[in-house]
């Protein structure tokens, strides 16, 4: 039971995430789908529960994936949409704010 209340918390929180103010930014990280190998990439738009990078390869919807930030460990999430070199994954753990806040600080470029 306690297992199906965190995946509704967590299912609420993306959800009301996904309507949230996102700022166009561009992080470099390394992304690699589950059985592939480790690719360059830039994050262009950063939430508590997801981003979107740049994808050249096709990475199917529902791939586990894992994203790495320069000094920082891993993040595991799974792919909602490949688009036309881009790519929308949803983290497994919502980033908090102050991660967010963080990242968005180092890398907004001012």
């Amino acid at each position: 039971m306690i297992e199906r209340t965190q995946t509704e918390a967590y299912a609420h929180a993306a959800q009301e995430d996904r309507s949230a103010h996102r700022s166009r930014i561009s992080i470099p990280a390394t992304l690699r789908a589950s059985g592939g190998k480790t690719l360059q990439t830039a994050v262009r738009d950063l939430s508590l529960s997801g981003y979107s990078a740049t994808a050249i390869t096709r990475i199917v919807p529902g791939t586990i994936c894992w994203l790495t930030f320069p000094g920082m460990e891993a993040m595991r999430g799974k792919v909602v949409w490949w688009n036309n070199g881009h790519v929308g994954c949803a983290f497994d753990r919502l980033l908090s704010e102050d991660e967010l806040a963080a990242l968005n600080t180092r890398w907004d470029g001012r």
